[in-house]
């Protein structure tokens, strides 16, 4: 099983991914938790945030995921996720695939940005942010839809939505 976690910075992903990972992680030892941050890291960080490094990451997460999951351990991943066609591909290869987008508007994301990512970006300080100068197409097919426009302390209520899919619901059984 393949839980794709998409939003922008801030959005709440990593969070719920988490969260998502410890309730897994209660009963079953073959789950693993990856963000798009951590594969850029253990690769060696040989990728930029230009559209093309993002691309090379985007490929790296899809096909990581479909080799673990082809090993029968769960993956739960957080990504920006901005290339529909990798959203396309895991569907088409990665069985058990589920995707939740978690939803949040850039102003809501901006009053959270403590490193300012997003005001940088606007002013033209810093290029390559996605939401600003990088378009981020909202996932079409996602099986889940979080809005997440709120100041928010108990992610517990979306963390329940998320244990009402399919694949999850099947597993925690």
């Amino acid at each position: 099983m393949v839980t794709w976690m998409i939003g922008l910075s801030r959005a709440g992903k990593t969070t719920l991914s988490k969260l998502l990972y410890e309730k897994i992680k209660l009963q079953f030892d073959n789950v693993v938790l990856l963000d798009g941050d951590i594969i850029r890291d253990l690769f060696g960080n040989d990728v930029d945030h230009s559209i093309e490094g993002r691309r090379k990451n985007a490929e790296r997460l899809s096909h990581l995921s479909k080799f673990l999951s082809d090993q029968n351990i769960h993956v739960i991943a957080a990504v920006l996720s901005i290339f529909p066609e990798w959203q396309k591909w895991n569907r088409e290869n990665i069985i058990d695939y589920q995707e939740v987008y978690i939803s949040a508007s850039i102003d809501t994301l901006q009053k959270r940005d403590l490193n300012n990512l997003y005001s940088q970006a606007k002013a033209g300080k810093i290029k390559n942010v996605v939401g600003i100068d990088i378009p981020f197409p909202e996932p079409k097919n996602a099986d889940l839809i979080i809005e997440n426009n709120k100041e928010i302390s108990d992610f517990n209520p979306m963390l329940e939505k998320i244990l009402l899919l399919k694949n999850i619901k099947k597993l925690l059984k």
